[in-house]
């Protein structure tokens, strides 16, 4: 029952992700900023420790603790809140790939995930790419989230392996190529149709904090 109504959710939010993410940024910066310095928290002790993602209380504890900082940063700081979920991807998509080649955990792999993090959060800036980030990390997670939901349903992968895993993507990659690729393709569509929606719409920090009030 818990994995249908993940499964639900996740389908419901990964299509709005898709198509709309960049409209819905707006309200949930500070609530993304506060998962991904969870993520980014409780991760840092998985790469350092070895153990399960949120397997141990000191995993759990500075995740939260990350996440309550970082959100209230990205509350009050527009250019954080982007840099840091950029930050995030960056060392998802790092760490992800590592795992492929059975570098799950140490030092060196911590290393070069936080080498990725920063990397990608200063492209962002230095390149004022806050617009196309924000358009392909939502059009990404949202189609990973679908294929998810879909994996869930059938009953391909479990809660249990999402949550050993770290991450959304890694049990997708895992699963088979052929949904390795729809995913794919769906990122592209959700992408493609976020751009051309959004050609004149100008997101800025002023409309970031009126969304608050």
């Amino acid at each position: 029952m818990n994995s249908i109504l993940v499964a639900l959710f996740a389908l419901v939010l990964g299509g709005l992700f898709l198509f709309w993410g960049y409209r819905i940024f707006l309200v949930m910066l500070p609530i993304w900023g506060f998962f991904a310095g969870f993520w980014l928290g409780a991760q840092t002790t998985v790469l350092l420790f070895g153990e399960g993602f949120l397997a141990t209380t000191t995993g759990w504890v500075v995740g939260f603790v990350a996440g309550l900082v970082f959100a209230l940063l990205s509350y009050f700081f527009y250019l954080f809140g982007v840099a840091l979920i950029a930050a995030a991807v960056g060392a998802a998509m790092v760490s992800g790939f590592l795992a492929l080649f059975g570098l799950e955990s140490g030092l060196v792999v911590l290393i070069l995930a936080l080498l990725g993090a920063v990397a990608l959060a200063a492209v962002t800036i230095i390149f004022n790419l806050q617009k196309y980030v924000i358009i392909v990390v939502t059009g990404v997670g949202g189609a990973n989230a679908l294929i998810l939901a879909v994996l869930l349903l059938f009953g391909r992968i479990s809660l249990e392996a999402v949550s050993s895993a770290g991450s959304a993507i890694g049990p997708v990659l895992r699963d088979s190529w052929f949904w390795a690729i729809v995913w794919i393709l769906l990122a592209i569509a959700g992408i493609i149709f976020q751009f051309r929606t959004n050609r004149s719409f100008v997101f800025s920090k002023e409309d970031h904090l009126e969304g608050w009030y």
